[in-house]
């Protein structure tokens, strides 16, 4: 299973929020760069560099994912307000892989444009509320189901997703164990949310995830990325 370090900026600092609420942050560093660096020291098979501002339509934080990216040796997958083929193509000659959300469910024929010229650098976001799919920074409902909305990504040659459960994010409450096993029936999953403890990332890994993503429990030193590598 690929460990993978979570780089949340907002206004050109590390951040972390709780369930995806600007306005409950706390702030780590105001070096992302320097973050990244370290993560890759200690071990981290990825980066997932979050846009937090280009989530919310609030700014764009591409130039400090510029520097990032030449700053460090392992793989960068960026997310966070990826909302045209433009931008996505700007990301991925930045990174290894982009993390797609709104626009996968408002303009799916623009996925099936972008997984043709780039089949294994897509990555959809799943972020699920009560079952349902999330998207425009966590704010609006698809009206789509998790399994629906695999089902019709892995349709279009897409390979991998990345399922978040929104109402553990940043909360350290613990991953949502049962849907990351469903899904991870029928797909390649990275598995993000609540997690707080190296029995959290055990519980993932039987469950059949690809990857997993240490975000809070990270920055706040209940878990290192060395101890999750050694049971991953």
């Amino acid at each position: 299973m690929k460990v993978i370090a979570a780089v949340d900026i907002m206004g050109g600092s590390v951040v972390r929020l709780v369930r995806g609420n600007p306005d409950d942050k706390v702030e780590y560093s105001n070096d992302p760069v320097e973050t990244a660096r370290k993560w890759e020291t200690v071990g981290a098979d990825m980066l997932h560099i979050v846009d937090l501002d280009a989530a919310f339509s609030t700014g764009s934080n591409s130039e400090l994912i510029a520097k990032i990216s030449q700053a460090v040796r392992i793989p960068l997958q960026i997310a966070g307000g990826i909302r045209s083929l433009e931008k996505a193509e700007e990301m991925l000659s930045m990174a290894s892989r982009v993390v797609i959300g709104t626009m996968a469910y408002r303009e799916p024929e623009v996925i099936r444009k972008l997984v043709k010229k780039n089949a294994d650098r897509v990555t959809i976001s799943v972020d699920q509320m009560g079952g349902m799919v999330m998207v425009k920074g966590w704010k609006e409902s698809t009206g789509t189901t998790v399994a629906d909305a695999i089902l019709q990504f892995l349709a279009v040659g897409v390979d991998e997703f990345l399922l978040t459960s929104i109402d553990r994010d940043g909360t350290l409450q613990g991953p949502d164990i049962k849907t990351l096993a469903d899904a991870a029936v029928s797909a390649r999953i990275i598995a993000s949310g609540g997690i707080s403890s190296i029995e959290d990332v055990i519980k993932i890994r039987s469950a059949g995830c690809s990857s997993v993503i240490i975000g809070k429990a990270m920055y706040d030193g209940k878990v290192s990325i060395e101890k999750v590598k050694a049971v991953a």
